[in-house]
């Protein structure tokens, strides 16, 4: 990819993490331009902090839909009218099935709380602690069908302190989501970063450890 790359944003929520791919754009510090952001969800603030900037804010409420299937079929339509470089996962509530993932086969990203493989699918800051561990972060991953399975490429990292609990854990975890999920972006839309079979290439050479941002 040449230029900015063109963004569609999927949400179902607050949208802190859209608020600050939406800043990097502006600032230029993400080679990109968000192209619309789209919430199953109707009414949530997420939408709002897109509109704010001036980007198409869509509403597709999965409850319309008799089935996951015909959720997505509409879901792609939409996403598929802006041409989009990379779709962005910044919390969207929905498990995709086949079809979808392989639709957007290395072009779509998901950020997820943890230091992927660790701790797949939900509560990961309350099971993180519960297992005693030293260190907590967020994942940047290109989307599969396996549920937080694909390829990880980026990663930030957190200690997890003596009194965590999982709310000041979260917490601490989310302010480097934001830092993260902007240049994670930046990479893939300047094409230093690109999804090779079942790995991923850095620059041209396979990535055998995700990139990580400290503190």
């Amino acid at each position: 990819m040449s230029g900015k790359a063109g963004l569609v944003v999927l949400i179902s929520g607050r949208g802190s993490n859209l608020q600050s791919i939406l800043d990097a754009c502006a600032d230029g510090s993400l080679a990109a331009e968000v192209r619309a952001v789209i919430s199953n969800r109707p009414g949530v603030y997420g939408l709002e902090r897109a509109r704010a900037a001036g980007v198409p804010a869509l509403e597709l409420d999965h409850r319309d839909f008799a089935d996951r299937a015909s959720f997505e079929a509409a879901l792609a339509e939409r996403i598929d009218r802006y041409a989009p470089d990379l779709v962005i996962l910044a919390g969207f509530m929905r498990i995709l099935e086949t079809g979808f993932c392989q639709h957007y086969r290395g072009r779509m990203l998901n950020i997820h709380p943890s230091l992927l493989p660790k701790f797949r699918g939900t509560h990961t800051h309350e099971r993180a602690i519960a297992a005693g561990e030293t260190e907590h972060g967020a994942s940047i991953h290109f989307v599969t069908p396996e549920l937080d399975g694909g390829p990880v490429f980026a990663q930030a990292v957190v200690p997890v302190l003596a009194g965590d609990d999982a709310d000041t854990l979260a917490a601490r975890v989310l302010e480097q989501e934001h830092r993260l999920y902007p240049q994670a972006i930046d990479w893939c839309a300047r094409g230093r970063v690109r999804l090779d079979g079942d790995g991923v290439l850095f620059d041209g050479e396979p990535l055998q450890q995700p990139r990580r941002l400290t503190p």
